[in-house]
């Protein structure tokens, strides 16, 4: 069910402050000195593979796990040892967890019912939420009646009822089929547009996270891997981690053997050379590093070579539509070594043809071959 509170009109801050939070369960420590401040009204997504501690830190925030250490603040208020019900939050649940033998309304209604709110204030805040989330005409129906979206929409009107100061959301599309959760996404975003209430989201989803988030927090194994805008971790991810995690095809990433040049550093593969500027990357002293080049970024090749480029024989061709997306090998086929390229689908080539692309040196990521970070150097420190 629904974790709500009513909130008092001089309670409007609603401010996420994570200092240090930890996480163990007996010796096993799966949340590493979270530190996070989330903003009034702000929407933050947490992203991340299946174990990485997104739920866990979400269930921390909602009080349905006890934090092992560090502090919690909610609102300006230390909540670490506050029961849920006492620290103005909503949560809204993967599996709806509606009452079965009640009606929409009276599902809506119960958390206000039990804290014997009058009469005449549930109607109005039922109406109120009812009218905002299309659930009028549902109202006197059975959860077994409706659909998995609107049995959502009922689950997110339980938790908006209370007014609370902090939406919590548990991967709560994933029960949806594609065109439903794609519907309900922009429910969501509207919601909050009108809302303003602060959002803490968690989804395995990078499409979820890319179109709802003014911040992203993607997780790895219980720590911060990035934060930032969707455009900050797409376009400069900090890691070999972040940048084959986020974006749709993945980015390639590829080891390559680096020579210093003078003016630019050369790094080359079996698949092929790629020139890069000696300013823009920490390369010196460096023998190997993995590119990232994203399929989008790479063009069909028209010099010949003389600009460098991948090359390789196409493996698999797949048709999305308006482009197609060609994976091509230069070892025959083993999927260590496929790049993929994305292209017009009037361009197709064909099965096991050869095929040549060059890179675009701007959009070109470089990261160290040990510990993955990104190699990019900060245009500021240049000066």
């Amino acid at each position: 069910m629904s974790l709500v509170i009513s909130s008092s009109p001089e309670q409007k801050m609603s401010a996420i402050s994570c200092h240090n939070i930890i996480k163990r369960y007996g010796e096993t420590q799966v949340v590493h000195e979270f530190d996070l401040d989330v903003a009034d009204n702000e929407f933050v997504v947490f992203l991340g593979p299946s174990g990485c501690g997104k739920s866990t830190i979400l269930r921390m925030l909602a009080g349905l796990e006890d934090i092992s250490g560090g502090d919690l603040h909610i609102g300006g208020r230390r909540v670490n040892d506050l029961p849920p019900q006492e620290r103005g939050i909503a949560m809204v649940f993967q599996n709806y967890a509606l009452y079965p033998h009640m009606t929409v309304r009276d599902n809506i209604a119960f958390g206000l019912k039990r804290l014997r709110v009058p009469k005449a204030e549930i109607d109005s805040r039922i109406k109120e939420v009812s009218d905002t989330l299309g659930l009028e005409r549902y109202l006197q129906r059975k959860p077994t009646e409706l659909s998995g979206g609107q049995q959502q929409r009922v689950a997110i009107a339980r938790a908006m009822i209370k007014t609370p100061k902090v939406f919590l959301f548990d991967e709560p599309l994933s029960n949806l089929d594609a065109k439903l959760r794609n519907h309900m996404r922009i429910e969501i975003a509207k919601l909050h547009q009108t809302l303003k209430t602060t959002t803490v989201y968690v989804t395995h989803d990078q499409h979820e996270a890319m179109t709802l988030a003014d911040r992203i927090v993607l997780l790895r194994d219980g720590r911060i891997e990035q934060v930032g805008s969707p455009k900050e971790i797409f376009e400069r991810p900090r890691s070999a981690f972040v940048a084959g995690f986020i974006g749709t095809p993945p980015m390639n990433l590829v080891e390559m053997s680096v020579k210093d040049q003078g003016s630019h550093f050369e790094l080359s593969c079996r698949a092929g050379v790629v020139h890069v500027n000696a300013r823009q990357f920490a390369l010196e002293g460096r023998e190997r590093a993995t590119l990232g080049i994203r399929p989008a970024h790479l063009q069909v090749d028209t010099s010949g070579g003389r600009d460098g480029g991948f090359f390789g024989e196409v493996q698999l061709i797949e048709y999305l539509g308006n482009e197609v997306l060609v994976s091509f090998s230069q070892n025959g086929g083993e999927s260590s070594n496929e790049i993929s390229a994305l292209m017009p689908s009037a361009q197709a080539p064909r099965l096991h043809e050869r095929v040549s692309f060059v890179a675009d040196p701007q959009q070109v990521h470089l990261f160290d071959i040990d510990t993955g970070a990104s190699l990019r150097i900060d245009k500021a420190s240049l000066h």
